[in-house]
């Protein structure tokens, strides 16, 4: 058996297969799209495609890619997307190897996530509590990120059912469909008991009108039905900017960062914070424990009499 005669029939088998089989999510498969995309263009122009390229093309694309200035994270993703191609086609019986299969990757630059302080904190939730427009919305969007360490995409498409009955935790719909429990703050709950009984009192305004009522707790007139990821993400600058932090520190993830990382710095045991952040890895949540030991490395430079910082801090008059 034989692949699709065409290029974009082996890229849309492909994707129509994770989207059934593993229930990746939408911007999973845009990016897949692109990457397999951007190959597949760079085979043509070189009269090649993918039901006879060879290990040492896909190699000489690589190093195109290097050439072109693409970062090395970059380079990694797009040679994942292209050995599960490949991977997917050899099991369909569309090649008879798997020409990516040996191929070793650039790797990814280990960099520590970039995190809040406490205090940096408790502004950006003040600032949300005296926002000009939607005030209690946005003090339950940000009470409720930074409770949970949602993702962004998980929070503004809660379904409101999960948020009635003034519960202690949320069950939160995650990566590839999986399901977990994420408790809940007292200043989440009451954050949230505020903004379901001003959402709901705008729902039924809109009932009235004959419209049918919105399923998710962040609802809009957009075609999603809810607060989108870009709409919440410049809030979240303004917040910063009324707050007086760094524009350029703050973004939905770090908020994700600052929970995972406070929850350590208090003790919090590390399986604990990967289920809450819905980690498939430990190894992923594990990074968390570089930003803790980074930060007890400058406070015992800072004040530890025999370090460096401290001696000269002492020798000041």
């Amino acid at each position: 058996m034989s692949g699709p005669a065409r290029q974009s029939d082996w890229i849309a088998g492909f994707l129509a297969a994770q989207a059934a089989e593993l229930n990746a999510a939408k911007n999973t498969l845009l990016s897949y799209g692109r990457d397999l995309s951007d190959f597949s263009d760079w085979l043509g122009r070189r009269g090649s495609d993918f039901a006879v390229v060879h290990q040492e093309t896909i190699e000489a694309y690589l190093i195109a890619c290097e050439a072109d200035g693409l970062a090395k994270s970059t380079r990694a993703r797009r040679l994942s997307s292209i050995k599960q191609l490949f991977r997917f086609a050899f099991d369909e019986g569309w090649r008879d190897t798997n020409p990516a299969l040996k191929i070793k990757g650039p790797g990814r630059n280990q960099s520590l996530p970039k995190t809040l302080s406490i205090t940096e904190v408790d502004r950006l939730l003040a600032a949300a509590r005296e926002s000009e427009r939607e005030a209690v919305r946005n003090t339950c969007l940000m009470e409720l990120l930074y409770a949970t360490g949602m993702r962004v995409s998980e929070l503004v498409g809660l379904p409101v059912a999960a948020a009635r009955g003034n519960p202690k935790m949320l069950l939160v719909l995650g990566k590839g469909g999986k399901e977990r429990m994420v408790p809940l703050s007292n200043p989440a709950r009451e954050a949230l008991a505020d903004w379901l009984a001003e959402r709901d009192r705008a729902e039924a305004v809109v009932v009235k009108r004959g419209l049918p009522p919105s399923r998710f707790l962040f609802p809009s007139t957009g075609k999603e039905g809810h607060l989108t990821r870009h709409h919440f993400y410049v809030l979240i600058k303004t917040l910063a900017v009324a707050a007086g932090v760094s524009p350029s520190k703050v973004t939905p993830h770090t908020l994700r960062h600052a929970f995972a990382t406070h929850l350590l710095a208090g003790g919090a045991d590390l399986r604990a914070i990967q289920t809450m952040l819905g980690h498939a890895d430990v190894a992923t949540t594990e990074i968390y424990t570089h930003v803790l030991e980074e930060r007890l490395r400058d406070l015992v430079i800072d004040h530890h009499p025999l370090a460096g910082g401290a001696s000269k801090k002492a020798a000041k008059p």
